[in-house]
């Protein structure tokens, strides 16, 4: 399943939204790949296994469920995530990039492709459906809390 959205951070034309820069919306960026615990839910605790200036490998934990994934990233630019499928976790790519088409605009694009089959049945698309759903709703909820991280100077209202 591929599957990818947009997301405006920031819009000129709504006085009540904080404006954030490129720059504060990509350290929101790296501050969700090295404290995820912080962003998803359900994310007991992340050890780093390595890093080098563009890539940093990883080991979450989920309660008892462990998965291992690799972060790219291109500075100012994206963050890629690949997970790696094994038998109980489905495998695939999460990446964010950051597009600015003017100075007063700010949007973030999610781009996810995972290992799940194309829906070719009414369950499967019901099913599709709510998987996007749900992914939608994090990115909504990630870009609201680097939002909160990055002009709010402190924690979250509601950490994960």
């Amino acid at each position: 399943m591929n599957f990818e959205h947009l997301i405006q951070v920031n819009d000129p034309l709504n006085p009540f939204v904080d404006t954030m820069t490129r720059e504060q919306l990509w350290n929101g960026l790296v501050l969700r790949a090295e404290q995820p615990q912080l962003f998803v839910l359900g994310l007991d605790s992340c050890t780093i296994l390595s890093r080098t200036e563009s890539t940093i490998e990883r080991e979450l934990h989920y309660g008892h469920a462990t998965v291992r994934d690799r972060v790219t990233l291109m500075p100012n630019e994206s963050v890629r995530y690949d997970i790696l499928a094994t038998e109980a976790h489905v495998g695939g790519s999460l990446t964010m990039s950051i597009e600015q088409p003017d100075e007063l605009q700010l949007f973030l694009r999610f781009e996810y492709r995972t290992t799940l089959p194309a829906a070719l049945d009414a369950d499967s698309r019901q099913t599709e459906e709510i998987v996007k759903s749900a992914y939608r709703e994090s990115d909504i909820d990630t870009v609201r809390l680097i939002r909160q991280y990055m002009l709010g100077g402190g924690e979250p209202d509601s950490v994960h």
